[in-house]
Order: structure tokens, then C-alpha cells, then sequence
């Protein structure tokens, strides 16, 4: 019996191939673009943060949970195809979690057409 030919090469599954080659539609230090997240944020960033992890479509808990933020920040990340890494969205978080949280809500709002 003989062997069938192979004509094609393998490739890598589609959640490998994600090609990050975008950037965040606005700046981290932006926050003055949109008055309801930069309201909602100066006033109750928790609030903020449930808001931003509802409009993503994820658990609105996400937004209080140690780790939501960064767990949201990487998914959305991957999803959109902005370039960083894990460990970049940890510190983000940690250091500038306010603005990081705006951002994060911004991004959502822009990319849905809201703003």
C-alpha cells in the first residue's frame, strides 16, 4: 500500500495564531475623553470596575475580585490583539489600576460604538 502524499503543511490553531499587532485606542492618562467613565471612576471606581467587566460581558463580580482587573485587562488584550503581556497588565493594574480601569472601559465604549 502506499502512503498518502501530503500537500499541506500543519499549522497552529487559531488561538496561537493570535497576531498582536494593535495598540489601546486611547492613551492610559486619557481619562478626561469620555466624562461618564472618568464621572463614574473619580466617584465609585468599584462601580467603575463592575461597569467596565458588565459592558465586556463577563460576571459584573469580576470588576471586585483581586485579579479581576488583570484577568480582564489580558482577556481583552488577547481579544482585540494588543500587543503586552501578562506580566505587563499585572503591573499596569497594580500601579495605575484607576486609569488602567478607565482605559479598560474606554476601549469597550469605543469598539462597541457607544462613544
Amino acid at each position: 500500500m502506499s502512503s498518502p502524499a501530503i500537500t499541506q503543511q500543519p499549522a497552529a490553531s487559531a488561538y496561537g495564531t493570535n497576531v498582536q499587532t494593535g495598540d489601546w485606542s486611547t492613551g492610559l492618562c486619557s481619562c478626561c475623553s469620555d466624562g461618564l467613565v472618568c464621572a463614574l471612576g473619580f466617584f465609585c471606581p468599584v462601580a467603575l470596575g463592575c461597569y467596565t467587566a458588565h459592558l465586556y460581558g463577563e460576571n459584573i463580580c469580576l470588576g471586585c475580585l483581586p485579579g479581576g482587573a488583570t484577568a480582564l485587562r489580558t482577556h481583552m488584550r488577547l481579544t482585540y490583539g494588543i500587543q503586552g503581556t501578562i506580566c505587563n497588565d499585572a503591573l499596569m493594574v497594580f500601579c495605575c489600576g484607576f486609569c488602567e480601569t478607565c482605559r479598560m472601559a474606554r476601549e469597550i465604549r469605543i469598539r462597541s460604538g457607544e462613544v
